[in-house]
């Protein structure tokens, strides 16, 4: 479960070969989400969650660059908390064909290790520790719409071959952009992020209506110009490689604006369900190329 969770923030907040979107329209930013608790089963033995998420999405002249801090807690009812971080560096190119990725992940639930207190309001208070698991490597597709093969250095050096029609994760999101816009209301992709040694993963979009830029309120705070955008209401179910249940993995639900800015996740884990809130967001600068 835990692994899945940060596979999805990697990814999510994460999100061509797709020609029909044009890279200048989406709008680099950093953003502050925080993390809670919305509903969960009795048999879960989760009782709170708290953290947040750092994303800073950036533009140079040939690709889209990701720098993300996240960090969770999860309370159990019979047991110490849990926490989990992980810091993601990636690259991709404006054209969908090349990606890089950096990851390292550290959970405190797993050999007994616990992080210092007081440090959980931001995923910047501190970087994960030595012993954290690092997954790292680069990927190439031979062209739009064709395979190609991902190299991993981390945490052993391996090889995979990717299948023709992957999508790597700001063409996912470009992807899903240009389908909304279309008025398509089912999108089904390959999406390879990096995330663990196996292959691509099988998304399903469920896209809903349209849903209109926000009216400023009297008397209410102004209201970022990023956010003052078009959205969609986007259901994602993630089904792993080669899966043959007919059950994803989990699912997510997104407010996805036209620009790529990502307004509100809710993650479903079946057990549990956790929000993650925009908080803060701004604007970041585009390269002069």
């Amino acid at each position: 479960m835990t692994v899945v969770f940060l596979r999805l923030l990697g990814a999510a907040v994460l999100l061509a070969a797709a020609p029909v979107a044009r890279a200048g329209e989406l709008a680099p930013y950093r953003a502050l989400y925080h993390l809670s608790l919305v509903s969960a089963k009795s048999g879960s033995g989760v009782v709170a969650a708290g953290g947040a998420v750092l994303d800073e999405w950036g533009e140079t002249c040939d690709g889209w660059t990701e720098q993300e801090r996240f960090l969770m807690r999860l309370q159990y009812a019979e047991q110490g908390d849990e926490k989990i971080r992980s810091n993601l560096v990636s690259w991709e190119a404006k054209d969908g064909l090349r990606y890089r990725f950096d990851e390292r992940r550290e959970n405190s639930g797993e050999d007994g290790r616990q992080a210092s207190d007081g440090d959980d309001e931001h995923p910047s208070a501190r970087p994960p520790g030595p012993a954290a698991e690092e997954i790292k490597g680069e990927a190439r597709l031979d062209g739009a719409g064709e395979g190609g093969t991902a190299e991993f250095s981390r945490p052993e050096a391996a090889t995979l071959a990717l299948p023709k029609g992957v999508l790597f994760p700001t063409a996912h999101t470009a992807e899903l952009i240009a389908r909304a816009q279309a008025g398509d209301q089912l999108v089904t992709r390959r999406l390879f992020d990096g995330s663990d040694l196996a292959n691509a993963a099988e998304i399903t979009a469920f896209i809903g209506r349209q849903i209109a830029p926000p009216a400023a309120q009297p008397g209410a705070p102004a209201i970022a110009p990023l956010l003052q955008r078009p959205s969609w209401l986007i259901r994602l179910a993630f089904f792993p490689a080669g899966s043959t249940s007919g059950l994803p993995d989990y699912q997510e639900t997104i407010r996805l604006l036209d620009n790529g800015v990502v307004g509100e996740m809710l993650f479903d884990y079946g057990d549990y369900i956790i929000r993650a809130k925009l908080d803060d967001i701004e604007a970041l600068p585009r390269p002069s190329c």
